[in-house]
C-alpha cells in the first residue's frame, strides 16, 4: 500500500514567479517578472571568492558564519545605524534573506500564534507562518500609496499577535517605510509581547534622496527585532543564496538553535569573499544611485506605453497599472502580455491571500539597459 500524504500546504501551488519564469522562456519572452540582475555582478568580487577556493577555503566555517564577516557586517551596521552589535552573539550568516525569515518566524511561534503581514507582501511570509502552526494575519495596504493603515493594525491586536512582519524597501510596491511610521510601531509594541520580523533585503536600493529607516537604528525597536538581509539583492549575486540575520543575545541564542540542525553553515569561499569585499564601503554605498538610474531609464522608455507607473522609492521594482487598458484580471493580463507582447512581468495580485485586483503589475528593472528598451518597445504595441 502506497502511504498517503497529507499536505502542510494544501493550498499551495508553485509559485507565481516560477510559473511566469517558465511562460517566459516557452514563449521567449523578456523577462522582468523574476527580482534577478542580468547584467554581471563585480568581477574583483568573483576574483576574491575565486582566490578563496584556491587557498583552500572549502570546508566548514563556523555555525554561526565566517568570524571576519560578521565582524564586517557589524562594522557596517555601526557606521549605517550608528548600532553596537556584537559579532559573537547577535549575527548568523544564513543561505538567503527568506531563510532568515523562515528561521526567525520558527523560532519564535507556537501553535495558535499570530502574525500581522501587510498585503501585497513577499510570498513567503504566510507559508513559514502555517508551517509553523500559526496564523496569518493579512493587513492590505492602501492603494495606490501602499501605506500601512495603522488604526487597522491597532483593531487587529490581540492576546494572540505574536509578531508583525514589516518589509522596508517593499516587495512588490518599492514603497519605504517613513519615519512616522517607525515612531507609530513604536507605541503599538510599547508593553506588548510583539516580536517583529524586519525583512531589510532590499536596504541599499533606496532612490531619490530618501532614507532607509532600519529597526537597527532603534534600540526599543530592535530588541524584540530579528532583521533579514541578503547578499544577493547588494552584490547581483541572488544565485549565491548568501545573507544574514541580526537579533539581540537572547533571541539569536534561540534562532541558532534552529539553524544548526537545519542549515547549520553556509557557503565558505563565498563568505570569504565577501568579507574582504565588504571593506569596499562605496560598492554597496552607491547601489542606490546605481539602480536609480535603471528605474530612471526604463521609466523614460516605458513612458511611450499605455501602462502608467506607481511610484518605486526603492528596491528592484517598479509598479505599472493597466487600468485604462483592459479591465481583465491581473493574473490574466500578465499571461497575455507574455504570449501576446513577449514580456513576462508579476501580477501584484499574486502577493495577497484575497487578490485586491487594481489592475497593477510588478516589473523587474534590474536589467540591462538593452533589456529594458527591448521590453519597452514590444509593450508600446498594447
Amino acid at each position: 500500500m502506497t502511504p498517503v500524504l497529507k499536505s502542510k500546504l494544501p493550498h499551495v501551488g508553485t509559485t507565481i514567479f516560477t510559473i511566469m519564469s517558465s511562460l517566459a522562456v516557452e514563449h521567449k519572452a523578456i523577462n522582468l517578472g523574476q527580482g534577478f540582475p542580468d547584467f554581471e555582478m563585480n568581477e574583483a568580487l568573483i576574483a576574491l571568492v575565486n582566490k578563496a577556493m584556491k587557498d583552500g577555503h572549502n570546508q566548514y566555517v563556523h555555525m554561526n558564519g565566517l568570524t571576519t564577516l560578521r565582524e564586517q557586517i557589524a562594522e557596517k551596521i555601526f557606521d549605517l545605524y550608528n548600532t553596537t552589535v556584537n559579532a559573537s552573539d547577535e549575527i548568523t550568516i544564513t543561505p538567503g534573506g527568506t531563510y532568515a525569515i523562515y528561521t526567525a518566524l520558527t523560532t519564535i511561534l507556537q501553535k495558535g500564534d499570530e502574525v500581522i503581514i501587510f498585503e501585497p507582501a513577499y510570498d513567503c511570509y504566510i507559508p513559514a507562518i502555517e508551517l509553523n502552526g500559526a496564523k496569518a494575519v493579512p493587513i492590505p495596504l492602501s492603494f495606490p500609496e501602499y501605506t500601512i493603515n495603522w488604526d487597522l493594525v491597532k483593531e487587529k491586536i490581540n492576546p494572540n499577535t505574536r509578531a508583525i512582519i514589516i518589509n522596508s524597501p517593499h516587495n512588490p510596491s518599492g514603497k519605504l517605510i517613513t519615519q512616522q511610521d517607525i515612531e507609530i510601531l513604536k507605541s503599538i509594541v510599547a508593553g506588548n509581547n510583539i516580536f517583529i520580523i524586519s525583512d531589510e533585503v532590499y536596504e541599499h536600493l533606496v532612490f531619490d534622496n530618501l532614507q532607509h529607516y532600519s529597526l537597527a537604528k532603534y534600540p526599543e525597536l530592535y530588541e524584540r527585532a530579528f532583521i533579514c538581509f541578503s547578499f544577493g539583492k547588494v552584490y547581483h549575486c541572488t544565485g549565491w543564496k548568501l545573507g544574514y540575520c541580526i537579533a539581540p543575545p537572547a533571541l539569536m541564542k534561540e534562532f541558532r538553535k534552529i539553524h544548526q540542525f537545519n542549515c547549520f553553515t553556509c557557503n565558505s569561499p563565498m563568505q570569504y569573499g565577501i568579507a574582504a569585499f565588504l571593506k569596499q564601503k562605496d560598492k554597496y554605498l552607491e547601489l542606490g544611485k546605481f539602480l536609480q538610474q535603471k528605474r530612471d531609464f526604463f521609466m523614460q522608455a516605458m513612458s511611450a506605453t499605455r501602462l502608467k507607473p506607481l511610484a518605486s522609492q526603492g528596491s528592484y521594482f517598479q509598479l505599472y497599472s493597466y487600468a485604462t487598458i483592459s479591465n481583465e484580471p491581473e493574473n490574466d493580463f500578465a499571461v497575455k502580455l507574455v504570449k501576446e507582447y513577449g514580456v513576462a512581468c508579476i501580477p501584484v495580485s499574486a502577493f495577497c491571500s484575497v487578490p485586491q485586483q487594481n489592475r497593477v503589475l510588478r516589473f523587474c528593472f534590474a536589467k540591462k539597459e538593452e533589456t529594458l528598451q527591448a521590453a519597452a518597445n514590444l509593450l508600446k504595441n498594447i
